[in-house]
């Protein structure tokens, strides 16, 4: 360019407010906008603290701690053993403990979904004859309520876990932890969405009664396991993004589960049953993924120095975070509301708040952070193809590395985003991106639609403090 053109035709690049971009485009001129926010928001106290972290002596102890809880995700190797009941195989569960998604929160204080799911749950498990009888007991102080992060376990949406309930066993032979997850009701009308008529009672039974017992049967067949990261590593590049498009997925868990099932000791009947079942939603193998992610992420827990993420999850009132370096603490901010297309009949003001312990897929890099593998995805959950793309480049700016064993295609074969820095989403403003469902504002009805939603800052402000006050006092 020379000093002519400097001012005869200007190439503008507008940071900030579009005021600038604005006059440029009113006298005839282009600008490019960047999308950009002052570190920390411009809060000064913020910036104050992300400056203490980056003190030499201070950085390098993060920055190694971060290293090692990247290789400790990226090296876990989750494999599926087994299926039990959640009484018997959940750390800490009893009789009468219900685990719900999300941060802790109390009974009172729940959302529709929520509430819904639990009431159902406590009909299905026969501690109240009815809803009513399920709603005066949930609120009698006689129930437990838990976050399943905090028994080892994740669960969709409301993430209501009761202990008749069947779990996924997944162990983590890298790190040697296990999680847990429920099974899959497929889609719409059920519990994890807070229905809970008999219908949906009736489901439950007959996957505590049959799915259950026969999936335990069949890997009691299988005793190498099933490698669950290979499996994920595949589904990726066959189109699915493992959170909310599952296509591939499911078709591969059931070929692995299928030799299995067929020499179990059911009934051909219940083996046709069971089929059907998985055959009646791509989403079987959802709740798989998640507690691969759960047992992968859980091996980071406790790294003394480490800002990177270890859990997202929202309870439908709050969005809630965990960092490697300060277990067992959270660091919450209101939920959002999911931006997507709705089912037909419904409105975004029917919706309930973001919901679930699904954001532990984002959280190991795979789901929002994927969505490049799976373009097919937007037909589902809004926005453009280009915009998908744009999602897995753009998480990189808050991550530690790339996922060199689960990896995208149509982005030369680049690792999925991994490993969550608290430090780069407060100094660049990026929040993960995270792709779900939407379940209705109210208890009985389910699910409504599905979309796009971001974490609240205030969640990753929180941990930053409590960060900087630890390691720089």
């Amino acid at each position: 360019m020379t000093v002519t053109d400097l001012f005869t035709s200007p190439k503008v690049v507008n940071l900030g407010l579009d005021m600038f971009a604005d006059d440029v485009a009113s006298q005839g001129g282009t600008a490019v906008r960047m999308d950009w926010t002052p570190p920390g928001g411009g809060d000064q106290a913020v910036v104050a603290q992300l400056r203490a972290l980056e003190e030499p002596t201070v950085a390098a102890t993060i920055e190694a701690a971060n290293a090692e809880a990247y290789q400790r995700i990226v090296s876990a190797q989750p494999v599926l053993t087994g299926f039990g009941r959640a009484l018997d195989v959940v750390p800490g569960m009893t009789p009468t403990t219900i685990l719900h998604a999300g941060p802790p929160i109390a009974w009172a204080d729940m959302n529709g979904p929520m509430k819904g799911a639990i009431t159902g749950a406590l009909v299905f498990e026969g501690l109240a004859k009815d809803l009513d009888e399920a709603y005066e007991l949930a609120g009698s102080g006689d129930i437990t309520f838990d976050p399943c992060h905090e028994h080892g376990a994740v669960g969709s949406m409301a993430g209501v876990t009761s202990p008749s309930m069947f779990m996924h066993v997944v162990e983590n032979r890298t790190h040697g932890n296990t999680s847990y997850t429920n099974l899959s009701e497929q889609l719409s009308k059920i519990l994890r969405m807070g229905a809970n008529d008999q219908s949906v009672v009736d489901r439950l039974v007959w996957m505590r009664d049959v799915l259950g017992p026969m999936l335990a049967e069949a890997m009691t067949l299988n005793t190498d396991g099933i490698d669950l990261r290979l499996m994920m590593a595949q589904a990726l590049h066959m189109g699915d993004e493992c959170h909310n498009r599952n296509v591939a997925g499911t078709t591969l868990l059931v070929q692995a589960l299928s030799p299995y099932l067929v020499e179990t000791s059911f009934s051909t009947q219940d083996k046709v049953d069971v089929l059907n079942f998985v055959a009646s939603s791509d989403y079987f193998s959802g709740p798989t993924w998640m507690a691969a992610c759960k047992a992968a992420l859980d091996a980071a827990e406790g790294i003394e120095g480490s800002t990177v993420l270890t859990t997202m999850a929202r309870n439908g009132v709050e969005f809630g975070i965990r960092v490697a370096g300060l277990p067992g603490q959270w660091f919450t901010g209101p939920a959002q509301q999911v931006m997507g297309p709705m089912f037909a009949g419904y409105k975004p003001e029917d919706s309930g708040l973001d919901i679930g312990d699904s954001a532990i897929t984002e959280t190991y890099g795979i789901g929002g952070f994927a969505m490049a593998s799976a373009p097919a995805i937007v037909a589902l959950v809004g926005g453009t193809v280009d915009e998908a793309m744009g999602y897995s480049r753009t998480m990189n700016d808050i991550t530690t590395g790339n996922n060199p064993n689960v990896t995208i295609p149509a982005l030369d074969f680049m690792g999925v985003p991994t490993g969550i820095d608290v430090r780069k989403v407060v100094e660049t403003g990026v929040l993960p991106v995270i792709n779900t469902a939407i379940a209705h504002k109210d208890a009985g009805i389910g699910m409504i639609g599905a979309g796009i939603v971001n974490p609240p800052t205030e969640a990753f402000t929180k941990a930053l403090t409590a960060i900087a006050s630890r390691y720089t006092a």
